[in-house]
């Protein structure tokens, strides 16, 4: 992996902002009454998910920087559930479905690396 100069370079952030295309697209095929409801409920979700992480890498301390993190991975829940409830509404495939809890667990599972490098990088500091 090459150096990270900024939020634009994670790997996580990038699977992210796709996720919230993706999101995007998905909605538009939804019913018109659930503009208010269900799509803005994904929308919001699922922006919350790369700004959250961008946020996170914008602050100076690392706990604030890790509150936003899990704050992040609590908006993929919040996708997750919801993309849930989109497919037994049958608002989406099978396959729309099945994509698009691969693409969150893919970015649960970035995301939990970011995490997992933070905490490692403030035990360090603490055992100097």
């Amino acid at each position: 992996m090459g150096k990270v100069e900024s939020y634009q370079d994670l790997e996580v952030w990038k699977q992210a902002k796709d996720l919230v295309r993706h999101i995007y697209e998905l909605t538009k095929g939804f019913p018109k009454e659930e503009q208010f409801g269900l799509i803005n409920q994904l929308r919001r979700a699922a922006v919350s998910i790369p700004s959250n992480i961008a946020e996170g890498c914008g602050r100076n301390h690392f706990k604030d920087s890790i509150q936003l993190f899990f704050i992040s991975r609590g908006s993929l829940y919040d996708v997750e559930t919801q993309i849930l409830f989109a497919a037994n509404l049958k608002y989406i495939s099978k396959e729309e479905l099945n994509q698009t809890l691969a693409d969150l667990k893919s970015c649960k599972r970035l995301l939990m690396d970011l995490l997992t490098t933070i905490k490692a990088k403030v035990l360090k500091i603490l055992a100097r």
